[in-house]
């Protein structure tokens, strides 16, 4: 079953600016499905339409076999698919846990379930409720943004380049925790530069090319692909 499919998706930022042109992906339930290319190829684009947060000028963007193309962020979130940014993803000044409140607003019924599953699955998080935002390394703001995104209670976590600016230390621990979301049932989109050790994790990838299709396929069948390291991964 096809749980996000996205077709022939045209988007850009402004009136003549078309980054995306007719571009397409889905995502299976349980999933991870990596989205990579170089600079500029529209990644992140793509995240973004599917969020909500640019208006896709025509394509289809279906979640569990509804048209989310266009909605409000809101209420994409509603649907239950969630956006992590790369950067400006948590409150500074607040605490820890006063950014995971804000992040289950949608659903208070849930809220104190979902926060005791937080701190389970995060204990460096627990431990550091009290503390603010600022005060969090890279890694950890970055997953104290993941957790607020699962206080939602997602089907689908979209995340933008989550290990960007990351030690290789941080960045593994990080990819584990998106193996660990996804063993948990929540299908994932993911952004990355960290493109081997993005494969390393995917069951399945996209290769964008100057906002458009260029390779697509089983992850590891990509990451072993000679040509597709050299060209797409840097590799010689």
């Amino acid at each position: 079953m096809t749980f996000l499919q996205v077709s022939q998706v045209v988007a850009g930022y402004g009136p003549h600016d078309e980054i995306l042109k007719k571009v397409g992906m889905e995502v299976s339930p349980g999933e991870i499905v990596s989205i990579l290319g170089p600079n500029g190829a529209g990644k992140s684009t793509l995240l973004k339409a599917v969020a909500g947060l640019v208006a896709p000028r025509s394509g289809s963007i279906d979640f569990v076999g509804a048209s989310i193309a266009g909605l409000k962020p809101r209420e994409v979130s509603r649907r239950g698919v969630v956006f992590v940014p790369q950067e400006n993803n948590i409150f500074r000044s607040m605490t820890i846990e006063e950014n995971l409140e804000i992040g289950g607003y949608l659903d208070r019924v849930e809220y104190k379930t979902r926060l005791a599953q937080v701190y389970d699955r995060m204990p460096e998080i627990a431990a550091r409720r009290r503390d603010l935002g600022d005060a969090l390394s890279g890694g950890q703001r970055q997953l104290l943004a993941m957790a607020m995104a699962l206080m939602v209670g997602p089907k689908l976590m979209l995340l933008d380049e989550p290990t960007a600016g990351l030690s290789p230390a941080a960045a593994e621990r990080l990819l584990e925790m998106v193996r660990s979301i996804r063993d948990d049932g929540v299908s994932i989109a993911m952004v990355e530069q960290n493109a081997i050790q993005a494969l390393g994790i995917s069951d399945r990838a996209y290769i964008l090319v100057d906002g458009q299709n260029a390779r697509s396929g089983p992850a590891q069948e990509l990451l072993h692909d000679k040509d597709i390291r050299q060209i797409f991964l840097g590799e010689k």
